[in-house]
């Protein structure tokens, strides 16, 4: 089930104001502030204030905007499109606010939730590009610490790259629509006329841009084999939230999470392919098929995968696919499982003088006649990090008791391993059947098998041998031997 989405209280929009009237109602810090704000738009601004104090008039005059020095009177406001009650007096304020709604004007009363119509954002301003925060009147700090950090993170030449690309609307315009058009955008912005902008020589920019425009080079697709991570999207790598960004279709497993997902370009074509355990929408097959397909058709694809794409995600036969079709790709890794749950416990899987080595298996691995030849690797005091192996918990205990790794070895199960509704659990060997038991652990479980892994934090977890001696008398009862 894909988690809820907050609905927003207020819809961020942004409204035309050049030569449009703004009026403020105030004489003070607070009316001096959206003054301010306001002035960095073509608006016009108003200032109704019979007693402005000096640092407001010294702006008023400096920015050219008009001062009405006069009593407040509703018929001020009359032909304004945004009104601002920044008065400092509650009353004032909201006879303002009521003024206003009056006469169908949009109002913000400062520091009065309320009051407000619309709420002023935390404004990162590179023009025509802007950047607003709102936290609906909750966090105006918050708002503006998001706003240094985005700030910090944008080129200062973004604005005259925007008013490069607005110079050139028509002309792309002209190309044919869908990934032609979308991928000369893509390199206008990530490519040659973005880095000559940048460089600050706006000649050799035009120039670039020109060339891209008249390119008739063919378009190639390409593929991305894309680790999601263990669940949490604050995971995702930097490059695989870029390559989100810039992909025509993302095709992703049943484990991928929804907030992940949408993460990609909001018009991207999402295909679900499912690999979820006994419900495989489509065969592996079917979904090497459709990579190249899509690559043929010379689309920008991520093809996500929950975790890494490189351990236990089947690349390899994907990216033989590829290559036999002559497709290009990459390869972007992720937080594999087995990582987020030693994190999520605190668990060193390596441990100087205890564990110097790693497994990495599925419990499928440890079915059938013959011991895999890394069980002796845990015998010896390697770590085992065991991927969905919550259905077959009693037979990989039992296989390695079997081939001498001690009852008492420590073990450590997390179930959605770095979501915020992940369940962990510890307990040895011995009682790690119980797992199978346990009809409440319906999400992805992760098990780490090893000495090291009693160097974890057991704090927040759940010890198995409780349920374990739960189910004993229900199983005695049955007449089954515990």
């Amino acid at each position: 089930m894909p988690q809820a989405t907050t609905k927003l209280n207020a819809f961020p929009v942004f409204m035309r104001v050049e030569g449009e009237a703004v009026a403020i109602v105030g004489g003070g810090e607070e009316a001096l502030a959206k003054a301010r704000l306001i002035a960095q738009s073509s608006a016009v601004l108003h200032i109704i204030a019979r007693n402005a104090e000096p640092e407001l008039l010294t702006f008023i005059a400096e920015a050219g905007a008009k001062h009405v020095a006069a009593a407040y009177d509703a018929s001020q406001l009359e032909g304004a499109v945004m009104v601002f009650a920044a008065s400092g007096d509650e009353a004032l304020d909201r006879r303002v606010a009521a003024d206003a709604r009056r006469l169908g004007i949009p109002v913000n009363a400062v520091d009065r939730p309320d009051l407000c119509d619309f709420f002023t954002p935390a404004l990162v301003n590179r023009a025509p590009v802007a950047i607003a925060i709102g936290t609906e009147g909750a966090g105006p700090v918050l708002a503006q610490m998001l706003r240094g950090r985005i700030d910090r993170m944008l080129s200062p030449s973004l604005g005259a790259l925007a008013a490069l690309a607005m110079s050139f609307r028509n002309a792309a315009e002209r190309l044919p629509r869908g990934n032609v058009r979308r991928r000369f955008w893509s390199d206008f912005f990530g490519g040659a006329p973005a880095r000559a902008v940048e460089a600050g020589d706006f000649s050799q920019a035009h120039e670039a841009a020109t060339d891209l425009l008249l390119s008739d080079a063919p378009v190639h697709g390409r593929i991305a084999l894309v680790g999601a991570g263990p669940g949490a999207e604050d995971l995702l790598t930097l490059r695989a939230h870029r390559l989100l960004m810039d992909a025509d279709v993302i095709v992703h497993d049943a484990l991928v999470p929804e907030a992940v997902v949408a993460m990609g370009r909001r018009d991207a074509e999402r295909l679900p392919v499912g690999k979820r355990k006994g419900c495989h929408t489509k065969s592996q097959a079917e979904i090497n098929a459709l990579l190249v397909e899509l690559g043929r058709e010379g689309k920008r694809v991520v093809r996500l995968k929950s975790g890494d794409p490189l351990v236990f995600g089947r690349a390899g036969e994907e990216m033989a696919a590829l290559r036999d079709a002559s497709i290009a790709y990459e390869v972007v890794p992720g937080v594999t499982a087995a990582f987020a749950a030693a994190a999520d416990f605190e668990l060193p899987l390596t441990l100087r003088g205890v564990s110097s080595s790693m497994v990495f298996t599925t419990g499928h691995d440890l079915k059938g006649n013959s011991l895999p030849d890394w069980a002796k690797l845990a015998i010896s005091g390697a770590t085992v990090a065991v991927y969905m192996g919550r259905s077959v918990a009693a037979e990989v205990a039992g296989r390695l008791i079997e081939a001498g790794l001690s009852p008492d070895t420590a073990v450590a199960v997390v179930e959605n391993a770095s979501l915020t509704n992940r369940r962990r659990f510890h307990g040895t060997l011995a009682d790690l059947p119980s797992l199978e038991a346990r009809a409440d652990l319906s999400g992805p479980v992760m098990t780490i098998i090893g000495d090291a892994v009693a160097g974890a934090n057991f704090e927040r977890s759940e010890a198995l041998a409780a349920h374990r001696h739960e189910s004993a008398p229900v199983a005695a009862a049955e007449g089954v031997q515990p």
